[in-house]
């Protein structure tokens, strides 16, 4: 099994963990991991690293997002889902396309979103969901979130709202369904979620667990790394380079020209594997991962005489 990224299209009612342990099972993993956990019953991309694709996680996991979905006017819950137990009802008011298209206009930009009780946020080195179960609710301190695209219209019905949004890494969908629902006068909760893009990573690339389950062993569609940081600018570098980061040699991007217009780029070996990501300090590089370390042994300078 090649090292990269799996683009899952995850199914409602499967938790991201479950997806993991099956995949895991099914296809003899030595690792895999996921990135941006989906709830149970919410669907779509879902990027998994196999393998020494996990070297390559923090490089990713920070992506912005897209969602699409619809919102239940009238009621809340415990979970701000259709999945929890219900907290309150109320009237539904009248609103039109044109009020949805305000409120959207009000909630773009940075602002401050608090973390639900339900969520893998950790206190105290305790996830919130278990405090959330054992009817234990703790003060959460507000994060600053980022709304880059949203659209609100009318929903299946007179009581919904669909919405499609872009937005960073740690804004909750469900707090932001519930915050619509108080802009327009009423309790709402997440009716239903799908994740449309993770990153760079979209719908179209990604497969589906029936697919990947009927893949052969070891035959999964799998992105390299090198294709799984497609936004990072790639360069290619010389053996002797190679060698000198494999083997953690100071200052040997001392004289590396990098690309101007990036504080970040992906360093190639001449096999075309990926070797190493090094970010701008200053007008200089300094390496921050080391990806390939088989190349201390690979370019060795008397390896290649």
């Amino acid at each position: 099994m090649p090292d990269g990224i799996l683009l899952a299209d995850k199914t409602a009612g499967e938790t991201s963990a479950g997806i993991v342990r099956i995949l895991k099972r099914r296809h003899r993993l030595r690792k895999i991991g996921h990135l941006g956990t989906l709830d149970p019953m919410a669907t779509g991309v879902l990027p998994l690293c196999i393998d020494g694709g996990t070297k390559i996680a923090q490089f990713l996991d920070a992506a912005d997002k897209a969602y699409c979905g619809e919102i239940l006017l009238g009621l809340a819950t415990d979970t701000l889902d259709i999945t929890g137990q219900e907290t309150a009802r109320g009237p539904v008011p009248e609103f039109d396309a044109a009020r949805l298209a305000q409120l959207a206009a009000e909630l773009h930009g940075e602002r401050l979103q608090t973390p639900p009780m339900y969520s893998a946020v950790k206190i105290g080195g305790q996830e919130l969901y278990k405090l959330a179960r054992a009817g234990i609710e703790v003060e959460r301190k507000a994060r600053l979130i980022r709304i880059d695209q949203i659209t609100l219209r009318p929903g299946s019905t007179t009581d919904r709202v669909r919405f499609s949004v872009d937005c960073s890494k740690g804004t909750y969908i469900r707090v932001l369904a519930e915050e619509i629902g108080a802009a327009l006068g009423c309790p709402a909760t997440l009716a239903s979620l799908r994740r449309t893009r993770f990153g760079p990573f979209g719908e179209a690339e990604s497969h589906t667990m029936e697919a990947l389950e009927a893949c052969a062993v070891g035959a999964l569609p799998v992105l390299t790394p090198t294709e799984a940081l497609r936004t990072i600018p790639s360069q290619k570098v010389s053996a002797e380079l190679a060698y000198a980061l494999a083997v953690g040699r100071k200052g040997s991007l001392r004289d590396f020209a990098g690309p101007t217009d990036s504080p970040r780029v992906a360093l190639i070996a001449p096999d075309n594997a990926l070797l190493a990501i090094a970010d701008r300090d200053g007008e200089g590089w300094v390496l921050r991962r080391m990806l390939y370390p088989q190349a201390s042994e690979l370019y060795r300078p008397e390896s290649r005489c």
